[in-house]
């Protein structure tokens, strides 16, 4: 978030700056994003790294079923397990996948991205368990936190267009899409 300084209740603010902290949650928010955006196109298109070809969601594969299937003997696994390879959970994971990337690497929406993302990461977290590194913490509950930090630091608004984006009279009305 950028900083305002002034002289006083009634001074005029002297132009925002960017603090360093800014310029690092702009970096993470980048980043975030484009991991988000990236596991969308390596389910989407297989490109090899996670995702053969083969099983690609445009082959005919589905972008949730290796992971839901191997949570079968987990704490969750059942639930999980059965909503592996249901259309409407691969159109929601892949809509999440590409909304959160892109809200995340332009800085907008960044309410909606941050909780629609973290969401994700609890259900991905609650799938996995009991962990076998750690019985509480992994990278999605990391990942869920990050995405608030973002949020809550309009971390948009830094090398973004949320500062843009908040200006709109779409967003002034309805600030949850800030």
């Amino acid at each position: 978030m950028a900083t305002v300084y002034s002289q006083g209740p009634d001074a005029p603010a002297a132009p925002a700056r960017s603090s360093a902290a800014d310029k690092v949650w702009a970096v993470t928010r980048i980043a975030l994003g484009w991991i988000f955006l990236w596991a969308f196109l390596d389910k989407l298109l297989g490109l090899g790294f996670s995702t053969p070809s083969e099983r690609s969601w445009l082959n005919g594969g589905s972008p949730t079923t290796g992971f839901l299937k191997g949570s079968g003997e987990n704490m969750f696994g059942g639930f999980f397990s059965s909503l592996a390879g249901q259309a409407w959970v691969d159109w929601l994971f892949m809509i999440g996948l590409l909304g959160v990337g892109l809200a995340l690497i332009l800085g907008i929406g960044m309410k909606i991205a941050a909780v629609a993302g973290a969401v994700m990461m609890v259900l991905m977290w609650l799938a996995a368990l009991p962990l076998e590194t750690n019985p509480i913490i992994d990278d999605h509950i990391i990942y869920a936190l990050v995405l608030a930090g973002l949020a809550l630091s309009r971390a948009g608004d830094t090398w973004g267009l949320g500062r843009q984006w908040g200006r709109t009279g779409l967003v002034r009305k309805n600030p949850v899409l800030r």
